[in-house]
C-alpha cells in the first residue's frame, strides 16, 4: 500500500523544476560511492522511476552530465555503466564533510577581515566566496580565523579583528543571507516530518521507496547546507532551524538505511555484477 508520507514528498518534488542532473548526483555521490562507484544505467533509471522521473529525462540528465564531464560511460555490450568523474567525486567529498559531518564550530571573539581593491578582479571575489568568505560590504569580506584565504586574494589586506558579538552578528547578517538559509531548513522539517511521523506510527516503505526516499532527502538537505556557512551559534539567530533539520534528517536516514541498503544489495549491478557491500563509513554518517 502506497505511504501517503512518500506520496506527499514525491508531489512536492512534481511540483519543483526538473532537477534531474542533481538527483543523480545525489544518487552517485549518497549511494553508489560506498558501494565502488560504478554501476548500470538500468539500476539509476529504476531508483529515478520511483521517484516519478520519466527515463528520457533521466538518459538526456546522464548525457549532458558526461559531456560536462560530471561522469565517465564505460559499455559492456549493450549495457551502459557510469561512476562520477574527478570533478563530481571531488565536489561531493568536500561537500560530504558538510552533509553528514556538520558541527558548530566554537567561536573565540575573533574575525578575518579581507579587504579588496576596488580594482581587484571578479575572480578574487568569487575565489573568497568559494573559500566560505562572506561580502558583508564591497570590497569587505568576512570569515571564521583560520579559513584558508585563496590565491586569488593573496594581495588584499588581511585583518584579524576581535568583535563584540552584537558587531560580529551584524557583519555575519551582512555577508550571508541566514533568513534565507533558516527559511529553507524550515520548510526542509515541514516537509519532511510527516515521513517521521509515519515511521513512529509503525508504517512501512519497500525498499525502493526507502532508496527514493533517502535520494530526495539528501537532495534537499544537500541544497540547503551547502548554502550554509555554518557558523558558531554565538553568530546566528536561536533557536537556529538547521538543529532540528540535522536531528530529523539524521534520523530518518537511520530509518532509511536497512531497506534502501537491501535494494541495492538485491538489485544494484555494476560491470563485474551485483553491487560490492558498502565500507564501514556508511554506518559512521550522521553519528
Amino acid at each position: 500500500m502506497p505511504s501517503p508520507a512518500f506520496d506527499g514528498l514525491l508531489h512536492h518534488l512534481r511540483s519543483e523544476p526538473s532537477r534531474t542532473w542533481s538527483l543523480v548526483i545525489t544518487l552517485f555521490g549518497d549511494a553508489i560511492v560506498p558501494r565502488g562507484g560504478a554501476v548500470w544505467l538500468g539500476t539509476v533509471l529504476e531508483v529515478l522511476r520511483a521517484l516519478g522521473t520519466e527515463d528520457g529525462a533521466v538518459r538526456t540528465a546522464m548525457s549532458r552530465l558526461t559531456a560536462d564531464g560530471w561522469l565517465e560511460r564505460s559499455r559492456a555490450g549493450r549495457n551502459s555503466f557510469y561512476r562520477l568523474a574527478e570533478p563530481g567525486r571531488a565536489t561531493f567529498t568536500e561537500a560530504s564533510e558538510h552533509i553528514y559531518s556538520l558541527r558548530s564550530p566554537g567561536w573565540d571573539g575573533c574575525l578575518t577581515l579581507i579587504m579588496t581593491a576596488e580594482g581587484d578582479h571578479e575572480g578574487a571575489r568569487a575565489a573568497l566566496a568559494a573559500a566560505g568568505f562572506g561580502a558583508a560590504l564591497p570590497g569587505l569580506h568576512i570569515a571564521l580565523p583560520g579559513t584558508p584565504v585563496p590565491e586569488e586574494a593573496r594581495d588584499a589586506i588581511r585583518i584579524e579583528a576581535r568583535c563584540p558579538p552584537a558587531s560580529a552578528r551584524r557583519l555575519v547578517g551582512l555577508a550571508w543571507p541566514l533568513d534565507r538559509v533558516a527559511q529553507s531548513y524550515g520548510q526542509f522539517v515541514t516537509l519532511f516530518t510527516p515521513l517521521k511521523a509515519s515511521f513512529d506510527a509503525g508504517e512501512t516503505l519497500s525498499d525502493l521507496e526507502a532508496l527514493a526516499a533517502r535520494v530526495l532527502m539528501i537532495h534537499s538537505y544537500r541544497r540547503i547546507v551547502l548554502r550554509d556557512p555554518v557558523l558558531p551559534k554565538a553568530l546566528v539567530p536561536q533557536p537556529w532551524p538547521g538543529d532540528e533539520a540535522r536531528r530529523l534528517c539524521a534520523g530518518l536516514y537511520r530509518s532509511l538505511l536497512p531497506g534502501s541498503e537491501n535494494w541495492l544489495d538485491a538489485h544494484g549491478v555494476d560491470e563485474a555484477g551485483p553491487l560490492p557491500a558498502a565500507g564501514p563509513d556508511l554506518r559512521r554518517r550522521f553519528r
